[in-house]
């Protein structure tokens, strides 16, 4: 298995050097071997760092990061902590979807109704039309 430089993560995930170093410091990343006083990952780091960008991408804060991959990582069974966070996350976004799907009819409703301002096509919410 050939081991991946810090730039050559940054370069395949996107990510500045500076992020990868943060999330190692942070205990997101295990810390890599080094050659010469320098990094080097294995392969499977993308696939992590890959995670760690969809939940960012999510709203998941740091410290939900490591409650999550802490919770993952062990074999001992999921704790109470990680279920409540996974579960609350869960109703976060669906607050959000619904959120984004009601503004997005909105939207579709002023481009179908030639609205001329931005209140002229909004009702709002139990006002009814």
């Amino acid at each position: 298995m050939e081991e991946l430089t810090i730039g050559q993560v940054a370069a395949q995930t996107g990510l500045e050097t500076s992020a990868i170093r943060y999330y190692e410091s942070v205990g997101l990343l295990d810390s890599p071997t080094r050659v010469n006083g320098r990094r080097r990952f294995t392969p499977d780091v993308l696939k992590r760092l890959e995670l760690i960008q969809l939940l960012r991408g999510a709203s998941f804060g740091i410290r939900e990061l490591q409650l999550l991959f802490n919770g993952l990582d062990d074999d001992s069974p999921a704790s109470t902590e990680w279920q409540t966070l996974v579960a609350e996350k869960i109703s976060e976004m669906d607050r959000l979807i619904k959120q984004t799907q009601t503004t997005r009819q909105w939207l579709q409703d002023v481009l179908e109704r030639e609205c001329e301002g931005v209140y002229d096509c909004f009702v709002p919410a139990g006002d009814g039309e």
